[in-house]
């Protein structure tokens, strides 16, 4: 790799301009497209201290040992130009949403004399309309075959349609009237276009002008009594009907917009897209992607979006995109995609309402995405195996950690400190063996001294368990197991790794519990959380791993399970002793009816919203004391509770 100092431009020949640069490689090939208001100040941050620059940045210089750029006159034509560019050298340092699978589309051969309508996925061909893409194809098959009873236009293939043309009989779908059989002259090419257009019109959207023309047709039909085909038009009312509802409405306007929502962490990102057309949502689709750098929402979904509407025909362009957060160059953003529509885009970030009830329900939809993504990843053998040989290298370990424990404290402002244990065994959560403690001898917000008693305490154990094992001369091995209930020791396993959540503060703290106690065969590291840092005893800096490396994501699922199980069970005790506090003054209710409430209940939030009758369902309680609990809790006001080490706003 080339030193990044080698090709570093003099800070006097960058211009301040707006423009777009590019670096290439040794071979002349482009590996990362950007765009800057300032060029020499967007220039000047990559080669200023590369130590701190994302990894994958830092990567990207040193693989570079060029860059060039060129000037612009203002932002609109940088996003253009770096668009342009993305598209054609597709560099591979810049974040590529790519789908984790191929999306069925509905397609329209608009081109040929004879237009056919099919279900299909892959790459799209000029002369033909595309609509969608669906999440289902068994969905959209069925609305077409739906459709087909309305609007019998063509749907078969080149093949079929010219031998029928030739033997002068229509296929079967011209037989049950699923199709007008242009192929043996049935429907010229004029009237059966219009059924085209028709078909075109309802997966576009536009379905309430379909409807009101064949509701006034039927009425017509009536009206002259001609009920036979007053009833044929009722009945392809009723199948435009049924493909119609098909689509849930969830804007009641009637609005046509695209739905971006994503989910992140600090390695991928996931997002959604709803296409809405008439207030329905006609497709969706989704992608999962790696994150090149620390960019924020905002520079995200710039990104997302210029890769989204790339290759976007302008009558599929619609005309608001809703999105969780806008862009810094939303406006520069939104006129390059009206000039690629011909008309007015906007972006908008719902407030309220369903456009924001449904911009919701696309992000739970990434974040699930997201969650499935690594359920995948973590799930599959030869990763898992590939995490851990890292690790083993990374931290220098004499075997692979098939077992690893991580530690995490949890409090606020001091109060109610606890601490969790989560255990991965071969890569994976093992639960059975996650334990809680109560930190006892440490007060205040002492998350080092915490960690100390936590290490001392877990470890006292094992050695614990160890001399019980010897002193049962067990000449198999340790005792893992009760030998008088068969029941796995709680403690009896020794971990190949040891993880704390934190930096050098706690990894120190950590090592000092395990020296006193002598142990010397448990490797040890902490993550700290800002930076994805690994932090190793005695060492000075910290180890940085590559954001692709599947030990680093490894080792994030374990501390993220560890931070999980630590909240829980802060939540828990909180809320007990918040009961406790709150209803000491209720007469007839004592401890044990107050740990009732909270086994009932499981949170002081769900304990306040609960109604009189529901309070007097708990065993021990009477209506009675069901009215003065709920009169006690009435009186209280709801306080804010946040978690001091994380920020974190909890729900009372």
């Amino acid at each position: 790799m080339a030193d990044p100092a080698s090709y570093r431009p003099a800070t006097g020949t960058i211009p301040t301009g707006p423009g777009v640069y590019r670096f290439s490689d040794t071979d002349g090939r482009v590996i990362y497209v950007g765009k800057a208001i300032n060029l020499r100040q967007r220039l000047n941050s990559y080669f200023a201290d590369p130590a701190a620059l994302h990894f994958r940045t830092q990567t990207m210089v040193r693989t570079a040992n060029r860059v060039e750029w060129t000037l612009v006159r203002n932002e609109l034509e940088a996003l253009q130009l770096e668009y342009t560019w993305i598209k054609q050298y597709e560099p591979r340092f810049n974040i590529k949403y790519r789908d984790d699978k191929s999306y069925p589309w509905v397609a329209v051969t608009w081109s040929e004399e004879f237009p056919r309508v099919f279900v299909g996925r892959g790459s799209k061909r000029k002369g033909t309309r595309y609509f969608g893409p669906y999440a289902q194809a068994w969905a959209i098959r069925d609305t077409i075959d739906s459709l087909l009873r309305v609007f019998p236009m063509r749907s078969c293939t080149k093949g079929v349609f010219n031998s029928a043309h030739a033997s002068g009989r229509p296929c079967l779908m011209g037989y049950i009237g699923k199709c007008a059989a242009p192929c043996v002259g049935r429907i010229d090419a004029e009237h059966h276009r219009a059924l085209v257009q028709d078909v075109c019109d309802f997966l576009a959207g536009r379905t309430q002008a379909l409807v009101r023309r064949l509701e006034t047709d039927m009425q017509i039909a009536s009206t002259n009594l001609e009920y036979e085909r007053a009833a044929v038009i009722r009945d392809q009312l009723a199948a435009l009907r049924q493909a119609t509802e098909r689509n849930a409405i969830v804007l009641g306007d009637g609005t046509d917009a695209d739905v971006v929502a994503l989910a992140e962490d600090p390695l991928e990102v996931s997002v959604q897209v709803f296409h809405v057309r008439d207030g329905r949502v006609r497709g969706e689709r989704g992608w999962v992607a790696e994150r090149s750098d620390d960019a924020g929402t905002g520079e995200l979904l710039e990104q997302f979006l210029l890769q989204l509407y790339a290759d976007t025909d302008a009558d599929a362009m619609p005309p608001q995109v809703l999105l969780p957060e806008l862009p810094a160059s939303a406006e520069v953003l939104a006129q390059l995609l009206g000039e690629q529509r011909g008309a007015r885009v906007r972006l908008k970030v719902p407030q309220r309402g369903d456009k924001a009830a449904l911009l919701q329900t696309a992000a739970r939809n990434a974040a699930d995405a997201l969650a499935l993504h690594k359920i995948r990843r973590a799930s599959d053998l030869s990763t898992r195996n590939r995490a851990l040989e890292e690790l083993q290298e990374a931290l220098d370990l004499p075997q692979v950690p098939l077992r690893i424990e991580c530690y995490d404290i949890s409090h606020i402002q001091g109060t109610e400190v606890v601490a969790s244990m989560v255990v991965f065994e071969d890569g994976l959560a093992r639960k059975s063996e996650y334990r809680r403690f109560v930190i006892r001898t440490v007060e205040g917000s002492n998350d080092v001294g915490a960690m100390r008693e936590v290490i001392t305490r877990r470890f006292t154990r094992l050695l614990d368990e160890r001399r019980r094992a010897d002193q049962a001369e067990n000449e198999s091995g340790p005792m893992l197991v009760d030998p008088t209930t068969g029941a796995p020791r709680k403690f009896a396993y020794t971990p190949s790794l040891v993880v704390v959540d934190g930096g050098a503060p706690q990894v120190a703290a950590a090592g000092a519990a395990l020296a006193d106690l002598g142990i010397v065969d448990v490797a040890l590291c902490g993550l700290a959380k800002r930076l994805e840092e690994v932090w190793l005893p005695g060492e000075e800096y910290p180890l940085i791993l590559p954001r692709t490396s599947e030990g680093l994501y490894l080792l994030q699922r374990v501390r993220d399970e560890a931070h999980r199980f630590a909240i829980t069970h802060h939540r828990g005790r909180r809320s007990a002793s918040m009961v406790e506090s709150l209803l000491d003054d209720v007469p007839g209710l004592g401890e044990i009816r107050r740990k009732a409430l909270i086994r009932y209940f499981g949170s002081l939030r769900k304990l306040r919203s609960a109604t009189v009758e529901q309070l007097a369902e708990v065993p021990g309680i009477g209506p009675r004391t069901a009215v003065a609990i709920k009169e006690a809790l009435a009186e209280q006001e709801i306080p804010v509770a946040i978690n001091m080490s994380t920020g974190e706003v909890i729900e009372q």
